[in-house]
């Protein structure tokens, strides 16, 4: 008798946390970290084709007049160049002297530059998230996440090559998001930081920081704007989310920063020129292009929601939720108090419950007024077909992948303290139903990305040739060489006009092999 009581102490029952070879504990050692290596390796696997490409990007369209200004005016000259006669971005065009000013090798690291900066923040934001939830965070399945979001974005829209490979598109509607994400990161370790010079370091990195974005990407600015300004309300202490001024003060400064910055783009010659270059047209708040705007507005989204592959990134936050929360074998503790924040007020206090209410609440806004803000821009620059301009989503997709991986970690936390889903069958029936989807997704992506990989590969081949004889043509000393369009991405080639003069393309071609002009070959 002694004996079965003892071997009896070893057992436990299916729903035990604790048993060695059974419960969540196990699920733990076994098929969660299974899960998340799987959905790393699937997801990783489509990011590195990604990067990979890289070495195949080779100049078209905007590429050949930044490639001759940067080689020839240098990084002050094309930021002057910008900031007088083109758009106004000083930034933009301050980044793009940097990355052309090396020659070819800055456009090909670009998009594993991002991966790697972009990948980085968003398991440091995961972290945060977690901890807050009072959950140790497990790495891979941060990583895992992290890589999912990013294929999703490069390669579930409809202009990957430009969101990831097309360095001007990069740099003006992708790089912003990734300094948007490393802004906030700031933003969290300055905020509530004890030492006052950090705090004000960190609000000085927002004004300045804001500034350089407002003359980076006017969509970006609108997006990360309204994010601030709604956050700043919720923040404002008598609403009891923060106990202090300084994250209200914080949002304050980077609103400022953006105005400013986009009040000197606007103001710019540049930018003065190229509004002038543009038809007349009714004015944006009047009823009939209001309408437009929203019919506009209603077809970006029909083509976002179209692809079902988005819907990936709440399947891969409920993965990370499940195995955050499981790694727990007793009910989640109290969350720590977040820098500068108080805890959340008791069951009993309306306020507060409609606070934390508008919190959880705010990506929809976000993402919703948000894109609007975007179709309402590309309609003003671009006219009708503006919204067609998918590059410039990545500012309000972001915030939309975010926000739907966000409310499946919060799902997935809650539902790994539930005891019915804490038990193995459950456990592993979630878990293995969110890899699923997940991997559904990764694999609705490779057809894409084969078409891409073969597209810019077939590209780069024909450009280099073209390019050997261009070169070996100029030093014979041709002005006039031949020169045979190769499209891709929907992206402008020389011979995009019938009337040469008009031909901006083939005049950046000119300059950059230093001949006079190019003709159709």
């Amino acid at each position: 008798m002694s004996t079965m009581a003892a071997e009896g102490e070893d057992l436990v029952t299916p729903s035990s946390p604790t048993g060695p070879n059974t419960g969540p504990r196990h699920l733990l050692r076994t098929l969660l970290p299974a899960a998340a290596a799987t959905l790393a390796a699937a997801a990783g696997a489509l990011v590195a084709v990604g990067c990979f490409l890289g070495l195949y990007i080779r100049p078209t369209s905007d590429d050949w007049c930044a490639a001759w200004k940067a080689r020839d005016l240098g990084v002050l000259g094309i930021t002057a160049d910008f900031y007088t006669t083109q758009n106004g971005r000083i930034t933009n065009a301050f980044l793009s002297g940097l990355l052309y000013g090396g020659g070819p090798a800055g456009t090909k690291i670009l998009p594993t530059l991002i991966t790697v900066s972009l990948t980085a923040a968003l398991v440091l934001l995961g972290r945060r998230l977690l901890h807050a939830l009072g959950h140790t965070p497990p790495l891979l399945a941060l990583t895992a996440c992290a890589l999912a979001l990013q294929a999703l974005l490069y390669f579930a829209g409809t202009r990957s090559y430009q969101v990831l490979l097309w360095a001007p598109a990069t740099i003006s509607h992708t790089v912003p998001s990734v300094i948007g994400l490393w802004a906030l990161l700031l933003a969290l370790a300055t905020v509530g930081h004890p030492r006052r010079a950090v705090r004000t370091a960190g609000l000085a990195g927002a004004l300045l920081i804001g500034f350089a974005l407002g003359t980076l990407s006017e969509p970006f600015a609108l997006v990360s704007g309204l994010l601030a300004a709604l956050t700043a309300v919720l923040c404002l202490p008598r609403l009891r989310l923060a106990t202090t001024w300084r994250p209200f003060t914080w949002c304050l400064l980077w609103c400022t920063g953006l105005a400013l910055g986009l009040a000197v783009l606007y103001t710019s010659p540049g930018a003065r020129w190229r509004r002038a270059q543009q038809p007349e047209k009714p004015p944006l708040l009047s009823a009939g292009e209001l309408r437009a705007t929203f019919e506009d507005w209603l077809r970006m989204w029909d083509t976002v929601t179209g692809q079902w592959a988005y819907l990936a990134a709440a399947a891969a936050g409920l993965l990370l939720g499940l195995a955050a929360t499981l790694r727990t074998p007793h009910p989640t503790p109290t969350p720590t108090p977040a820098p500068g924040a108080r805890p959340a007020p008791g069951a009993g206090a309306g306020a507060g419950r409609t606070t934390r209410a508008a919190l959880l609440l705010l990506p929809l806004p976000v993402v919703i007024l948000g894109s609007f803000a975007v179709a309402v821009g590309l309609r003003s620059g671009y006219g009708p077909t503006g919204w067609t301009y998918a590059r410039t989503w990545t500012s309000f997709l972001l915030p939309m992948e975010l926000a739907l991986c966000g409310y499946g970690v919060l799902l997935g936390a809650w539902a790994g303290t539930r005891p019915a889903v804490r038990r193995p069958a459950a456990a592993a029936a979630a878990t293995t139903a969110a890899l699923c989807l997940t991997l559904a997704a990764m694999a609705s992506l490779v057809p894409h990305l084969q078409q891409l990989t073969t597209a810019t590969v077939a590209r780069s081949i024909a450009w280099d040739a073209q390019n050997t004889r261009i070169r070996a043509e100029a030093a014979r000393g041709a002005t006039d060489v031949g020169y045979r369009p190769l499209h891709i991405a929907s992206l402008a080639e020389p011979f995009f006009t019938a009337d040469y003069d008009r031909d901006w393309v083939a005049a950046c071609v000119s300059r950059w092999y230093g001949i006079d002009r190019i003709h159709r070959r």
